[in-house]
């Protein structure tokens, strides 16, 4: 057991708290608002991640959230502390009685002091929880990425994704198989079906098996009409595990608005004309390049065909330009038949 903080007395006489009694007190102010103080099994909300800014991504997140909440669900309603329920006024003499009052008061006292959106300790680094109250979280992150979606307007810097938690329970294979079957019907039960793929991430978590749990998971659809889509499912079972904690929720337009990601899915697409176009000068100039080279290619192809022209050519002149054959005599024919026709004409004038 740990010893008991003793206080220290201080030169004006008075006593000065001990660092266990800092603590108590810091304890009791986080939890004067009421509700869980970190995520655990039971809740329901909104999974954030942000980019190494956790106090900033809570704001945007308040922010956000309020403007679209107060959008679909009215403003939020407080009460001061001066109208919250409260005992009677006159001595009960029944003790029991008077203590369930008072149970009962606090607890309505507590309900009344809850926010809409409140931020929890979720387990993991740039990993921000949000617990809602009295609200669908599925269909008003729908609603905040279809707005954006729309518009095309950025309204955060930290924040990147943006998933709504439906439900949680604990992160054991047995856990998850059992809650999923029921927390799965309202969307696959027969004669709900369509087509879904899993999308699975665990943080600060080594005893869950990947594909057990995608496995089991496909299992408890509880319809074989439903089918594997992976490339633009209808639903996606978005798995997220923190800790000993899972996160289970079903939402649309996965692929549509980017993977639930609010600093890609107001990045316009790519102009289909521009790419186009782009594709059309790359082949005009494959058009001309081939152009080029096909008469590149004829021209050579002509010279070639000149080479062997001269080259019969040459094989025309070899022979005039080969030595002429020499006869047994010694002499060559034209010198011969000369020297023949010589001595006939050499007879004639004897004669």
């Amino acid at each position: 057991m740990a010893a008991p903080a003793q206080s220290t007395t201080q030169p004006g006489g008075g006593k000065r708290k001990g660092k266990a009694q800092y603590v108590l007190a810091k304890r009791a102010r986080r939890c004067d608002a009421g509700g869980p103080r970190q995520l655990e099994p039971g809740l329901q909300g909104i999974l954030i991640t942000c980019n190494m800014n956790e106090r900033k991504c809570v704001e945007e997140a308040y922010s956000l959230l309020n403007e679209y909440g107060d959008d679909m669900y009215g403003p939020e309603k407080f009460t001061d502390k001066d109208q919250q329920p409260s005992g009677s006024e006159g001595e009960d003499d029944d003790v029991e009685a008077a203590l369930k009052k008072e149970v009962g008061d606090i607890k309505a006292s507590t309900e009344l002091r809850l926010r809409r959106f409140q931020s929890v300790e979720s387990g993991a680094n740039n990993v921000v929880f949000i617990r809602t109250l009295g609200i669908e979280p599925e269909k008003l992150v729908h609603h905040i990425l279809q707005d954006m979606y729309k518009t095309k307007k950025k309204k955060t810097r930290v924040i990147l994704r943006m998933l709504p938690i439906s439900g949680t329970c604990k992160a054991f294979l047995e856990d998850m198989k059992k809650y999923a079957q029921t927390f799965l019907e309202p969307w696959f039960k027969t004669p709900n079906k369509g087509t879904f793929q899993i999308v699975y991430k665990s943080r600060n978590n080594s005893h869950v098996n990947r594909e057990e749990v995608i496995r089991e998971l496909a299992v408890c659809t509880l319809n074989s009409e439903n089918k594997v889509d992976l490339t633009n499912p209808q639903y996606t079972v978005v798995v997220e595990i923190i800790k000993a904690v899972c996160c289970l929720s079903v939402v649309k337009d996965y692929m549509l608005f980017r993977k639930y990601n609010l600093q890609e899915v107001v990045k316009s697409p790519k102009d289909p004309s521009q790419l186009n176009s782009k594709q059309g000068n790359g082949k005009e100039a494959k058009l001309e390049s081939a152009d080029k080279s096909d008469q590149n290619n004829t021209a050579e192809g002509k010279n070639n065909q000149q080479v062997p022209e001269n080259t019969e050519e040459l094989g025309q002149t070899k022979p005039t330009s080969n030595p002429q054959v020499v006869n047994e005599g010694g002499a060559k024919p034209e010198l011969a038949s000369q020297a023949t026709e010589g001595s006939k004409s050499n007879e004639n004038d004897l004669s």
